[in-house]
């Protein structure tokens, strides 16, 4: 395994205006390891059928075992495996993004198996805490990391494996154009067994102008989309779930079709 510094790391990346509050990337530190644990935990069964599991192994005695079982139940656990991260990061190995939302420690993004040489890919994998699914969270961290791996770290490729059952996260990668290169047969054990995951891949001469720009565009038109289309008659009319300020205009736009249609019955 040949062991680099990737360019450009540690990084930090913001996004401040285009969501309901900014967005973070920061490589994670120490002081992230409590919130970690607690999200995970309250994700429990939200995360499991799509983290990677350990696959059974032969039990070898070993004099540190009792040790080492001590130390996984320990409180510490999660400030020991931030620690290993850093290191692994400083060695070009995984690098490793906590995600924040405003004020909240909301998941994470991961980059790992690189692969230099004439190769230069990686693949990408992330997760979010339930509460906050489904804000344009995950895309907008995923186009964050995508330009920097390309723009920064000098890769060419990056892979995203995902089980065929995900759909939510599917959607996230088809949002930002990654291709679907077909399944790979029990690839990776998942959630106690070895599942299938779909390949999808996204190089650099795929976003010329940057993931994000691409992504920003994608995503305001979405959101005009959502927030009402403007009529010369009834003035914006509104599809968003939530009571919009336009809603206090419906009785006043029932009252009128009558008038409406007699005028339109005479013309």
């Amino acid at each position: 395994m040949v062991v680099r510094r990737i360019r450009g790391w540690p990084a930090t990346l913001t996004e401040p205006d285009l969501l309901d509050a900014p967005v973070v990337l920061r490589p994670v530190c120490v002081c992230d390891a409590r919130d970690d644990r607690q999200v995970r935990e309250a994700n429990t069964s939200w995360l499991r059928p799509w983290l990677p599991s350990a696959p059974g192994q032969v039990a070898v005695r070993s004099p540190i075992e009792p040790y080492v079982a001590m130390v996984r139940q320990s409180p510490i656990r999660p400030y020991l495996s931030v620690i290993r991260c850093r290191w692994n990061a400083r060695r070009g190995i995984e690098l490793l993004w906590a995600v924040r939302y405003g004020e909240h420690f909301v998941g994470q993004v991961i980059i790992w198996s690189f692969a230099w040489g004439p190769s230069r890919s990686a693949k990408v994998g992330y997760w979010i805490d339930k509460r906050f699914a489904g804000r344009g969270i995950t895309p907008t961290v995923l186009a964050m990391a995508v330009d920097y791996c390309f723009n920064v770290a000098a890769l060419h490729r990056l892979e995203a494996g995902i089980r065929p059952e995900n759909a939510a996260s599917r959607r996230v990668v088809e949002k930002l154009g990654f291709r679907d290169e077909g399944t790979r047969v029990r690839e990776v054990h998942v959630d106690g067994a070895w599942r299938d995951h779909v390949c999808y891949a996204l190089t650099a001469e795929d976003v010329p102008g940057g993931l994000c720009a691409q992504w920003r565009s994608s995503f305001a038109t979405s959101r005009s989309g959502r927030l009402g289309i403007h009529h010369p008659l009834f003035g914006t009319i509104c599809h968003s779930r939530q009571r919009p300020a336009c809603a206090s205009r419906l009785p006043c736009i029932t009252a009128a079709l009558p008038a409406l249609l007699c005028t339109d019955v005479s013309g």
